[in-house]
């Protein structure tokens, strides 16, 4: 169950930067500051969890 909680978590961050790459593309360089950010969050939140 872990590995895929794991494959879950990449695939997942993956496509969130892959999103804000596409927003930066379109100039839209806040919307896109925020996405990067929200994929840091989703990197390192597992390391903070409790179980």
């Amino acid at each position: 169950m872990q590995l895929f909680i794991n494959v879950a978590l990449v695939i997942i961050t993956i496509y969130t930067f892959g999103f804000g790459i596409s927003l930066w593309k379109e100039k839209q360089k806040i919307s896109a500051a925020a996405v990067f950010f929200l994929t840091l969050v989703i990197i390192v939140l597992p390391f903070f969890s409790i179980f």
